[in-house]
């Protein structure tokens, strides 16, 4: 099986700007997200040793969820200006790495991820690897979509496959927008219905499969519980599409662009030394030679005759 990495670029250069204290160039350009990004860009390489890669953004605006509810979000904190001056430095390195980037007007990378899954998904033989600290790609997991979760740089990745959702969550990731129009999401300031929590979110999950079965099941509830779902009708059901993620964008994806067969070493190397990287650049060089290794290796057991 080939494996595609899809990178969630908004939610690495967050963790990036957050995790490394305020870095700067000789000139005094401030790099400490730059730098993050990029070591979790190589590391993600090193580890997941992908067939092909990409790389989403967030574009600048409001998304067709603002314009369905204005609140969305709203409880967040503003990052730093310091933050979004970084973006444009870190799609140059994407770009000069010959990484393809994906972002489209009114929607998330998230959005855009979740129609490259499902274009990828026409493909028999290629397995994706979402790589994001966000958990609203959960939905997307199945056997061929698994989502990593970087702890530590990408040495420490935790994998988010069905059976670890499953753990996690209490729901499979089929049953997570159900789960998000019951109990909302608080850092999306998505609602779900008020009294509902987690908990019980699960167990009616675990009961009746589907919000819809819930809805068909009201009679069967405690008197509380069913006040507050009957009350909530409308916002539980709101809830759950404002969290589906968009599948269907019209993008277009030429999946042997994203091979890193084509991916620019010496270029990459050139704007390292320019942002002063250097403790990058021999992770580079060792990525450069692990590739040409693993190229060939995979031709040698390509040419081996078989025996049977």
């Amino acid at each position: 099986m080939k494996k595609f990495v899809l990178i969630d670029g908004n939610a690495l250069i967050h963790r990036g700007f957050h995790a490394i204290p305020p870095l700067f160039t000789k000139g005094g350009e401030m790099i400490n997200a730059v730098f993050g990004f990029t070591t979790v860009l190589l590391g993600v390489l090193q580890k997941e040793v992908p067939d092909y890669i990409a790389v989403t953004f967030d574009k600048k605006g409001p998304t067709h969820r603002h314009a369905k509810y204005a609140e969305y979000k709203a409880t967040r904190v503003k990052a730093p200006d310091e933050l979004y001056a970084q973006i444009p430095r870190i799609k140059e390195v994407v770009s000069v790495f010959g990484i393809p980037i994906f972002e489209e007007s009114g929607f998330e990378a998230d959005d855009v991820i979740a129609t490259l899954v499902t274009k990828l998904g026409a493909e028999q033989d290629i397995n994706v690897v979402i790589v994001t600290g966000d958990k609203d790609t959960l939905q997307l997991v199945n056997d061929c979509v698994s989502v990593g979760s970087p702890r530590k740089g990408y040495h420490d990745v935790f994998y988010y496959t069905p059976a670890s959702v499953f753990e996690k969550l209490g729901v499979r990731p089929e049953q997570v927008l159900d789960y998000k129009g019951l109990c909302g999401d608080p850092s999306d300031n998505i609602p779900g219905v008020m009294g509902i929590g987690p908990k019980t979110a699960t167990d009616l999950l675990a009961k009746y499969e589907t919000l819809d079965g819930i809805y068909e099941h009201l009679e069967d509830l405690s008197p509380k519980t069913k006040e507050k779902l009957e009350k909530g009708r409308e916002s539980a059901l709101f809830s759950k599409d404002l969290s589906k993620l968009v599948s269907d964008m019209k993008i277009d994806l030429d999946i042997e662009s994203c091979s890193v067969d084509f991916l620019h070493y010496a270029d990459t190397e050139k704007i390292f030394e320019k942002l002063e990287f250097k403790s990058l650049i021999n992770r580079l060089r060792n990525l450069e030679r692990e590739r040409e290794h693993y190229k060939q290796d995979e031709e040698f057991k390509k040419n081996q005759p078989s025996l049977f």
